[in-house]
Formats: structure tokens, C-alpha cells, sequence
């Protein structure tokens, strides 16, 4: 260690005037009468020519930047502190003063701006991204490290330069000083994205946390700071607001409810659209507070008010929600109000449809349910395995000696999670030989399932399998286009059906009450589907026709017939609304498709009574309104399928074609940016309805919408700029 000598001088600057400083001895000179006697090595950093030291008090000293009177502590009870801190203090680019005037001056090594230099070569240089920056004496490069190929560092004679470049750090550029504002706005964000509770800006581990990165950073007031994200959602709002604006069609309404653990419930609506560029949103509009969520006319309102504070009257094509806690007066009630100032498709046959991902876990729920007592036997047996680190040893050595291929894992499951459940069964069903003789290494096992009972557990397995899939399918492509869906609502039918009508008693009572509840799901979404699937230049009419034909067999004709004139009928609507200013409302060229209430039982024929459609009645009115020429949906439809593609966009190839299109375009484009689901990908499994939690239950009705929808939208925004439309 090499010990350094200074001498007390007078104050010369008249900085001070009542101290004295305490300066280097330069060049190995005698100090004065009246000094120390005793000589010592003088100063030889490079920081001594931009620092002075002071004595405070007795055996105590600190060092003064020049250039902005900056003090650091030096020496202290009669100890001298290290330099590292002065170095920083004018080689990071903190003292401003010293950037200003050196700035002009400034060369550029190898593109970037170096730091302090001795005739202009760095020492201790730390080499980063191929920049020279270092502290330099003579020419010589002492104990230099190169990171990334790039020298870092102290420079005299050269450039002061950005702080110390680091692989980590954004803020490399000179002169960065600390905005407050955009402190807010980020913590903010970090607040809303991860739902923080507001009052962490006022907690002293979160403050201390921040002034430890920024010494200037002021603690925030939890009212201002409240505020402030409310304004932040009015700004995305706005831009919102004129995205919808611009769009050329309609959109389609999801609308979710969510409880909590007080009586009050929660209006969850979000819109889908397509906006003029062609690109899918999914944004949450409004988050309504209601009292009670078995208000209807509570929920009613909270739609209409939606739909004014959005300006969507007479823009809505269709409407979805899970019926489940909705009744039929309901039902009535919301087209009725809809109908007031938004001219409905159809006749607002549209505007009741169901959510798929409610209907999915209320089939599987039932299923669990209706063999309860054995899956509590597995769930017992998977608990005594997993009770204790011992007996999960003891089950794997036993399933070793066995040769059991299994290579699954046995997992307790959520009882609010009916897929965690279905795993857990499948789980226990492929190593029932382990169970069957695990009480030979634990005694206190008592096997409690038989065969049977295993037997019904792979029964059960295979078709929640169907319904898992189906739900999966859900969560891989969160808001995936209408068009896909047809085929899989059909097929997980036809699955269904099949099992109903089977010779097993046992998967026939199993599955045969799951086929009811299915149908009427079926019956009231198949029109849509299918007019959507039309809508897919690879199908066009080409997979109803198929479909139907395996459904319906020879009686498949008039049902066939039923979805080409519904979207004929959908076509002459959209071309009358986008070619003429008023729609002709004359009684006798009103166009009305109705589908009747299903009454009547399920049998093998999949609901057709001796080939009458009267399990699935359309009554259609006389097309008076039907033009004598061909339309751009009979071109279309006439027109050669397109060949299948492993990748199709097909939101892009209607936006190609849009010139030979123009009508039939926009009418797709409202229909493929229909959601099926009412909920979000993380609740598709939930065996009942979501809770909010108590934190944000306790937030007044219009931050917590700002808190919900402000996260919606920032994530959209981030998602949309690195993920395609690619299907």
C-alpha cells in the first residue's frame, strides 16, 4: 500500500476563506517551515488535479471538485479514504460541469468517446463493445482489462466520457439527467402490468429501494399516484377510442362476470374487431361494478352503458355471454334494449350466444361429478402418496421393480381446476399396478379401488380427453378466428353422440346427459359457425357440406340449404347497409332467420325425426330483396378452394382482395374477429365463476376499471408489435 503526504496551505482560490486546504506535495518538494517534519510520498493519481481537500475538523478532511463543489469524504478520524469515489465522480460523467466544458472537445476513439487520459492513452482500461475509455498516464496501459473488446475508463487530454459503459445498462449517453415525470409514468406501468397494490409507492422498502438507484427520486403520495394511473387509462383510452373510430365494419361483444367475496359482482366486457389495417384486437371496454350479480337489469345497463360511452350504438354484430346465470327474461330483455338503438343482423339472433369455455368445464364438472365417489378413492390414494417424501420414495422404488412405463407424475389436484383433476386420473390410472401393491412396503395403505373401478376411471379419462382438448385449444391461440371452430364444435359432437348411443350402459349414462346440455350449445352456435367457416377461402361451403352429410346423412340437403340462404341473408344486409344511407324496413321484404327453442328428444339420428327439421327450425321469409344478377358472395362461392397450407392468414387474404371483395370483405372481416369465449386463457379450466381479490375489491369503482383495462391495453400494445396474424 502506498502512502500519500499532503501539507496544509492557505486557501489560495479564497473558495473558503476561513479553512486551509490540504493539498499534494508536488514534485517530492521540502514542505514549508511550520508543516509536517516527517516526509511522505506525494500524491500521484490523476484525481488531484480536479480535487482539493479541506479539514472540516480535527482529523477530519474532505475532498472538493473544482468544477461544481462537490465534496466526498476523505479523510476521517485520521484515516485517509481511497480515490475510487473522486474517479467515479469524473469519469462516469456525474459531474456535469466538467461534460459541459469538455464536450466541444471531445474525440471520438474508434466511434465513441472515451473518458479521462493521459496523453490521450487510457490505464486500468475496461474494453467495452469496442470502445476505448479508461484512465491513462504516458502512454502506459497498467493492469488493463477488456471487456467485450472494449477499453473503459479516466482520460486527460482526451474526452470525458458517457458513464462507464456497461452490457447492462441503457443509459449510456452524456448528460442523462434524472426525470421524475418519467420515473412516475414507469412505475406506474410496472404497477398496472403487475398488479401492485397502489399504496407500494408510499411503503419504506419500495422507497428505499428507489433512492438507493436514484438518490433524487421523490416518494410519491398515494392519492396523486392514483390519479395519475387513472390519467394514464384516459390517454389509452383516447387512442383507443379513435382506433374504433376508424374501423370500417362492426364489432362483436364478449361480456364475462366475475364475483367477489362480498354480494358485489363485476361486468367484464370486451370488444373484438378488426381494424382498418387488418389487424385483430381483443381490448377490454368496461369494467361495470354492480351490486348484485343476479340483477338483470343491473347487467343490462351496464352493457348499454358501455356501448354510449364507447359510441358502438348501431356497431354491434354479436353478442356472447354464459347463459348460465342468465334467464330467459334476460335474454329477451337485452335484445329488446340492443334492438332500441342498434339495428340488429338478423333479427339480433346473434346477439345470444354462448360461451364455449363455460360450456366445456360445466360438461367436464358434470362428468367428475357424476363418478365422484371413485375419483375421491384416487384422489386418497394420490394424497397418501404424496403425504410425505418417504412414501413417494417407496412408490417410485416399488414402480422401478415393477417396470412400469409409465412417465407421468402423480400431482394432487385444484378442485377449482377441472383439468388438474383429469391429469391427476390419468396420472393414477397409468400406474394402478404400483397402487395395487404398494401396501406391501407401506402397511398403513389401504387399497380402496377395484378393477371396476379402474376400468371407469380409463372410460372417463378418454372422453375428458375430448373436452381437454377442446379447451386447450382455447389457451394455445388465445383469441383465434372464427373460422377454426366449426370443425372442432362438430367433431367433439359427433364424439359425444357416438358415446351417448353406445352399447356400454356405463359410457352411454355417462356421457348421455353431457350430449343434452352439448346440443343445446350446438344448436344455437351452429348457424354462426358455420357462416364463418364459409368465410375460409380453403372451405367455403365445401366442410358444411362434408360435415353435415356424417351428421344428417341423406337428410343433409335442407340443412345445407338453411346456412347458404342465412348467408345470403348476412350478405344482402351488409350490402344494403354499406350502399344505401337507410334500410328499406318495408313489411314484406324484411328478412328474418329464427331458430326455435329445442323440445323434442336425442336419439341416434342426431335430432332428425323422418327427415324433418323440426329439432332445428329456420323459418326464412320470402327473398324479395334478392338481386336477379350474381352477387360478390356467388363469385366467391364459385370460385376453386384454395389449396391447404400448414400457415394461412387468413385476415391477410381477405385484406388482398378486398378490391375484388369490397362488400363481402367487411362482412368477413366482422365475422372472423367473432370470439366464442367469453374468458380469458388462464380461466378457460375454472369450475366456477372468477373472483376478484380482495385488494382490488376495495378500490373505487373507477380506478379499479382504469387498473383492468390499462393492463388489457399496455399488454396488447406490447404483444401486437412481435407477434403476427399468422393462424
Amino acid at each position: 500500500m502506498e502512502f500519500q503526504s499532503c501539507i496544509i496551505t492557505p486557501n489560495i482560490n479564497n473558495e473558503k476563506p476561513d479553512s486551509e486546504i490540504i493539498t499534494p506535495i508536488i514534485n517530492n518538494e521540502k514542505p514549508d517551515s511550520g508543516t509536517q517534519s516527517n516526509k511522505r510520498k506525494k500524491k500521484k493519481s490523476i484525481v488531484w488535479d480536479y480535487f482539493t481537500v479541506e479539514p472540516v475538523v480535527a482529523g477530519c478532511a474532505r475532498a472538493y471538485c473544482k468544477q461544481c463543489n462537490k465534496s466526498f469524504s476523505y479523510i476521517r478520524n485520521l484515516k485517509v479514504a481511497g480515490t475510487s469515489n473522486l474517479k467515479k465522480h469524473i469519469s462516469f460523467g456525474i459531474c456535469q460541469v466538467m461534460q459541459q466544458k469538455t464536450q466541444p472537445n471531445s474525440r471520438p476513439v474508434n466511434g465513441v468517446n472515451g473518458g479521462l487520459q493521459v496523453n490521450g492513452i487510457p490505464p486500468n482500461s475496461h474494453p467495452v463493445n469496442g470502445v476505448n475509455a479508461g484512465l491513462q498516464v504516458n502512454g502506459i496501459l497498467p493492469n488493463s482489462h477488456h471487456v467485450n473488446g472494449v477499453k473503459g475508463g479516466l482520460q486527460v487530454n482526451g474526452t470525458l466520457p458517457k458513464k462507464r459503459p456497461r452490457a447492462t445498462s441503457n443509459y449510456t449517453g452524456k448528460g442523462i439527467s434524472f426525470d421524475q415525470e418519467r420515473c412516475t409514468d414507469d412505475i406506474a406501468k410496472m404497477v398496472i402490468l403487475h398488479d401492485y397494490p397502489l399504496d407500494i409507492v408510499e411503503q419504506p422498502g419500495f422507497i428505499a429501494f428507489a433512492q438507493s438507484l436514484q438518490p433524487q427520486f421523490n416518494p410519491l403520495c398515494l392519492n396523486s399516484f392514483e390519479g395519475y394511473c387513472v390519467s394514464m387509462y384516459l390517454r389509452e383510452k383516447q387512442k383507443l377510442l379513435d382506433l374504433i373510430y376508424g374501423i370500417p365494419g362492426r364489432l362483436n361483444l364478449t361480456l364475462d362476470v366475475w364475483s367477489s367475496n362480498q354480494t358485489t359482482g363485476y361486468v367484464i366486457i370486451r370488444g373484438h374487431f378488426i381494424d382498418s389495417d387488418s389487424n385483430l384486437h381483443h381490448p377490454i371496454l368496461s369494467v361495470v361494478t354492480v351490486p348484485f350479480l343476479d340483477s338483470d337489469e343491473l347487467i343490462n345497463q351496464s352493457i348499454m352503458t358501455c356501448l354510449s360511452d364507447w359510441h358502438l350504438e348501431g356497431r354491434v354484430l354479436t353478442l356472447a355471454f354464459d347463459k348460465s346465470f342468465s334467464s330467459e327474461t334476460f335474454k329477451v330483455n337485452l335484445r329488446s334494449h340492443l334492438s332500441i338503438n342498434n339495428p340488429v343482423i338478423l333479427g339480433g339472433q346473434l346477439l345470444n350466444r354462448n360461451c364455449y369455455a363455460r360450456v366445456l368445464s360445466r360438461l367436464a364438472v358434470d362428468a367428475l361429478q357424476a363418478m365422484g365417489e371413485t375419483i375421491s378413492k384416487v384422489r386418497e390414494s394420490v394424497k397418501f402418496v404424496k403425504y410425505s417424501e418417504l412414501h413417494e420414495e417407496k412408490f417410485i422404488e416399488l414402480k422401478q421393480q415393477l417396470q412400469v412405463p409409465s412417465l407421468v407424475n402423480l400431482l394432487n389436484d385444484d378442485h377449482y381446476k377441472w383439468d388438474t383433476t383429469y391429469h391427476m386420473l390419468v396420472a393414477a390410472w397409468e400406474l394402478k399396478e404400483v397402487f395395487a401393491c404398494l401396501d406391501t412396503r407401506c402397511p398403513d395403505f389401504i387399497m380402496t379401488l377395484s378393477m371396476d373401478d379402474w376400468k371407469q376411471i380409463k372410460t372417463l379419462c378418454t372422453y375428458l380427453k375430448h373436452l381437454y382438448d377442446a379447451s386447450r385449444f382455447l389457451t394455445t391461440q388465445p383469441h383465434p378466428t372464427a373460422n377454426l371452430f366449426f370443425a372442432e364444435v362438430s367433431k367433439l359432437h359427433m364424439e359425444l353422440t357416438i358415446a351417448a348411443f353406445s352399447q356400454d350402459l356405463f359410457l352411454s349414462s355417462l356421457i348421455l346427459p353431457l350430449l343434452k346440455n352439448f346440443d343445446q350449445y350446438w344448436r344455437d352456435s351452429c348457424l354462426i359457425l358455420a357462416v364463418a367457416v364459409a368465410m375460409d377461402p380453403r372451405h367455403k361451403m365445401k366442410l358444411v357440406e362434408t360435415t353435415f352429410a356424417k351428421i344428417f346423412g341423406e337428410n343433409a340437403e335442407p340443412w345445407i340449404r338453411i346456412v347458404e340462404d342465412g348467408l345470403h341473408e348476412l350478405f344482402i344486409e351488409y350490402n344494403t347497409e354499406i350502399h344505401f344511407t337507410t334500410t328499406n324496413g318495408g313489411e314484406g321484404e324484411e328478412i328474418m332467420l329464427t331458430v326455435e327453442p329445442y323440445e323434442g328428444p336425442v336419439d341416434g339420428s342426431l335430432f332428425v325425426d323422418e327427415g324433418e327439421l323440426s329439432d332445428f327450425e329456420f323459418c326464412i321469409s320470402d327473398m324479395t330483396c334478392l338481386q336477379p344478377y350474381k352477387s360478390e358472395l356467388d363469385d366467391y362461392l364459385e370460385e376453386p378452394q384454395l389449396s391447404e397450407e400448414t400457415e394461412f392468414d387468413i385476415v391477410n387474404w381477405w385484406k388482398l382482395n378486398q378490391s375484388k371483395y369490397p362488400t363481402l370483405s367487411r362482412m368477413a372481416s366482422d365475422i372472423l374477429s367473432m370470439s366464442i369465449s367469453t374468458v380469458s386463457p388462464d380461466s378457460v379450466f375454472d369450475t366456477g365463476v372468477r373472483k376478484m381479490d380482495n385488494h382490488r375489491s376495495s378500490l373505487e369503482s373507477r380506478t379499479l376499471e382504469a387498473l383492468i383495462c390499462a393492463k388489457d391495453w399496455l399488454q396488447h400494445n406490447s404483444m401486437h408489435k412481435n407477434v403476427s396474424n399468422t393462424l
